[in-house]
């Protein structure tokens, strides 16, 4: 089985309450079989209380519902020391979200690419905020030579 780079995406909140804004999108491309969801696990601060990482089966059961079309097996590569690592710091009243998710539309492009004898050799990924200071400087040159 061909599989596609893994990424982890960490997103922090303030406060607990959740609108639901992210799911529909992030099940827009898991549809569309751009990605794949492999694992997520929850670490939430309730005021000053400790950290409670909870993965999905843990949730509320409405709250497990709208997770499930999002994510199909959950394979538990995450794990509860990965999530106290990754929320050092963070403070009350606050969440982390850890996202594991497969690129999937890569396996097909690295099949084709081995297929016609070639590798990869440097796979990158710039961050969104890198990539808008590039686009900013990209127009203010543009600007200049107008």
């Amino acid at each position: 089985m061909s599989t596609g780079p893994l990424e982890l995406l960490v997103l922090k909140f303030s406060g607990n309450d959740f609108k639901g804004d992210i799911l529909p999108e992030i099940q827009r491309v898991v549809d569309a079989g751009i990605v794949r969801v492999i694992d997520i696990l929850l670490a939430i601060r309730l005021g000053d209380e400790p950290l409670r990482v909870l993965e999905l089966n843990e949730l509320q059961e409405e709250v497990q519902q709208r997770f499930e079309p999002v994510v199909g097996d959950v394979t538990d590569m995450l794990t509860e020391q990965d999530a106290y690592a990754l929320s050092a710091g963070l403070g009350p009243d606050s969440s982390v979200a850890l996202l594991l998710f497969e690129h999937t539309w890569a396996s097909r492009v690295a099949d084709a690419i081995e297929n016609a004898g070639g590798e990869v050799v440097m796979d990158e990924r710039l961050p969104r905020a890198v990539v808008k200071q590039l686009y900013a400087k990209q127009l203010y040159a543009d600007v200049e030579l107008g």
